[in-house]
């Protein structure tokens, strides 16, 4: 077995195409990017020069990244606010972009219709109204509809559709 040694360290052009490379595999927010690219420079300067470069093409942008990834998350896995919040914190997106990018995304959008094609897509082929009268299968579709990002009220209000058990949920605090 081969022991792969460090990285070479790249220079300015080289940096750039690095950059290129891997932003043609996934987006990335500024500062993740930034992070790769400080990895492998030789300079810090280098990574200056490339981000500049990068913000100029428009390559480098947290405001659009920002509102793809949310758009994506909504539209493809049907995630709640909440969650897309979190996931760009998590990708070190600026909390006034991210919060803006969550906001312009889910306007228009109703969180119980997101609820109910949720419920539909991780229990398919159930009948919810007989899972959930177990308690525990209760509080596991509560669970996943939180770390769905989705809010309590809101989870609670869909649950009490096929449980009374979830009227007792009521006071249980918001959180995000």
């Amino acid at each position: 077995m081969a022991l792969r040694g460090k990285p070479k360290k790249l220079d300015s052009e080289a940096l750039w195409e690095y950059a290129l490379r891997i932003l043609g595999q996934r987006a990335h927010s500024v500062n993740e990017l930034k992070q790769k690219l400080s990895t492998r420079a030789a300079t810090s300067s280098d990574v200056n020069a490339t981000m500049i470069k990068l913000r100029e093409y428009g390559f480098a942008d947290d405001t659009k990244y920002s509102e793809a990834f949310a758009s994506s998350r909504l539209q493809n896995q049907g995630f709640g606010r909440f969650r897309v919040l979190r996931e760009l914190r998590s990708k070190k997106v600026a909390p006034a972009v991210a919060e803006n990018a969550v906001e312009k995304t889910f306007a228009g959008t109703d969180e119980r219709q997101l609820i109910e094609a949720f419920l539909r897509r991780k229990y398919r082929g159930k009948n919810l109204a007989l899972l959930l009268e177990e308690p525990k299968n209760l509080a596991g579709a509560f669970r996943r509809l939180r770390t769905a990002g989705f809010s309590t009220s809101a989870s609670i209000a869909a649950l009490r559709r096929y449980s009374q058990q979830a009227d007792e949920w009521e006071d249980a605090p918001e959180a995000e």
